[in-house]
């Protein structure tokens, strides 16, 4: 309880990083100001693709290269996802893959973990957002991802030279960095990431097909809900799962709660804006908070030029849906680790 208290309260380490929550929180508005003025939705992946590209911090050495990349491969991640919302077979096999790639990420340390959660979750607001906005075209949804990632990687560079930095900074030899990742791995037990893996990947596929043949309204409430309850750390302990499961369960009906009562998309873009520089600029370090801040974020950025709020019950029963589902694939993963414990002595007890 006392650690859990002090991730709680010590959970940015360092001082408040204003210099990229401006980057975020001008990314974000030029875009949303954009889509309400005009009112076509597509706007809303020029936003989303700021916000992708503004988690990396552009004054470090490697941080234009990860706002590169992450507009890049979460533009990818979000078409892919957009044309497999309407085949159930093409949804499990790209979540399930997806989330193995999580897992596979999450090996080389809490950075690597990070990128790949970023591409998990436009996976999942691509599918999400099929049927509902004015886009149609997978490939413009890419290309307003980039621009979107493009404008906010242009605010860095002004940062940067406002700080007198290089604007593309020398990049190390990718051997040495091959070796740094290859440590990362090593220290995690095979078994326990075997198991973990297993479960990204059976929760992640369920939820892809959950989601394609049931055609649900808001989707990425759902597949968003597993994602986050299933990256919280379980520790082996159903209880720990549990309240994993409450707590993604809370933070989605706050936020349902949020827009069934302001109901106007002026409003809501009037409040996200703030709340995504304050976000920004208090990022956690801790990659189970992280978690939780990341899709609070895009959650808000997907829903901020939504008309159809009277249907909180529906986005409420998708929660409630992910929240059985992530439940039920720890338990399987539970059982597994238990059944594995019991043999392993028997084995090692064996002459």
């Amino acid at each position: 309880m006392r650690q859990l208290l002090r991730e709680t309260f010590s959970w940015h380490a360092g001082p408040p990083a204003w210099g990229a929550a401006m980057v975020a929180g001008l990314g974000c508005a030029l875009p949303l100001l954009l889509g309400l003025f005009s009112g076509h939705t597509g706007f809303l992946w020029a936003s989303v693709g700021a916000f992708q590209a503004a988690q990396a911090s552009p004054l470090h050495r490697f941080g234009m290269l990860r706002m590169l990349l992450l507009t890049g491969l979460g533009a990818c991640s979000a078409a892919l996802g957009f044309w497999s919302a309407g085949d159930p077979l093409l949804g499990l096999g790209l979540f399930a893959s997806f989330g193995m790639l999580l897992a596979w990420l999450q090996r080389f340390g809490s950075e690597a973990g990070k990128m790949g959660l970023g591409l998990v979750v436009c996976l999942c607001l691509g599918q999400g957002q099929h049927g509902i906005g004015n886009l149609n075209n997978p490939h413009a949804i890419a290309t307003l991802f980039i621009l979107g990632g493009l404008w906010a990687m242009l605010l860095a560079f002004g940062l940067r030279g406002l700080h007198g930095l290089r604007m593309w900074p020398y990049m190390p030899r990718f051997i040495s960095i091959l070796r740094v990742l290859r440590r990362h791995a090593r220290r995690l037990p095979r078994r326990q990431w075997r198991l973990h893996a297993l479960g990204c990947t059976l929760a992640m596929g369920l939820a892809g097909l959950v989601v394609s043949l049931a055609g649900l309204h808001h989707g990425y409430w759902l597949t968003l809900t597993v994602l986050t309850t299933l990256q919280l750390e379980f520790q082996g302990s159903l209880v720990r799962a549990l309240l994993a499961s409450l707590a993604s369960m809370t933070a989605a009906g706050l936020l349902i709660l949020l827009g069934h009562s302001l109901q106007d998309p002026t409003l809501m873009v009037l409040s996200l804006i703030p709340l995504i520089m304050l976000s920004r600029a208090l990022q956690a370090s801790h990659y189970a908070l992280f978690v939780m801040q990341s899709a609070i974020g895009f959650v808000l950025l997907a829903e901020s030029l939504s008309l159809d709020w009277q249907l909180a019950q529906l986005r409420l029963l998708n929660v409630l849906f992910g929240v059985v589902l992530a439940l039920f694939v720890a338990l399987l993963v539970y059982g597994l680790r238990q059944l594995l414990e019991r043999r392993t002595p028997r084995s090692a007890a064996a002459p």
